[in-house]
C-alpha cells in the first residue's frame, strides 16, 4: 500500500540525490486515483514544472500508463491529448504509475530536466519506493 510516509521517504531520497547531481526537479507523488500525496519544487527548477510535475502523476495514475506512452500513442494516431476531455492528461515523458501486486496503488511525476531524464528521476525513486 502506497502510503504518505514512504511517498516522503523516497521523495527525500530523490531530492537529495538531486542535489548531490545539482539537477534540480520537481516531483509529485500521487494515489492511485492521481490524487497528490507528496510535492517538492526544487529550489532552482522552474515554477512551470511544478504544474507538470503534478500533471504527470496525475496522468499517469488515472490512464495507468507511462506518460511516455499516451504522448507516443497521441502521435501516431494524430489524436490531441484533448481526446480524453481532461486538461490536466499530458504526454509528455517523466510520469510513472507505481505498481504492487500488479496493481496500480499511485504514480510518480518528475519534470525540469529533458524528458528523458525525467523518466530516469522517476524510475530512481520508484526503484526505492517499497510498498
Amino acid at each position: 500500500m502506497l502510503t504518505s510516509e514512504n511517498a516522503l521517504r523516497a521523495l527525500q531520497l530523490t531530492v537529495a540525490e538531486q542535489a548531490i547531481k545539482e539537477q534540480p526537479v520537481s516531483i509529485a507523488i500521487s494515489d492511485s486515483h492521481g490524487e497528490l500525496l507528496a510535492f517538492v519544487r526544487m529550489d532552482g527548477a522552474s515554477l512551470h514544472s511544478g504544474v507538470v510535475a503534478q500533471n504527470k502523476a496525475y496522468t499517469a495514475a488515472r490512464d495507468r500508463q507511462a506518460t511516455a506512452d499516451l504522448g507516443a500513442w497521441s502521435r501516431s494516431s494524430g489524436r490531441s491529448m484533448g481526446y480524453w476531455s481532461d486538461p490536466r492528461f499530458t504526454g509528455f515523458g517523466g510520469g510513472l504509475p507505481l505498481r504492487a501486486n500488479g496493481e496500480v496503488v499511485g504514480a510518480v511525476g518528475v519534470s525540469a530536466l529533458s524528458e528523458d531524464e525525467d523518466v530516469l528521476v522517476a524510475q530512481a525513486l520508484i526503484a526505492r519506493w517499497l510498498p
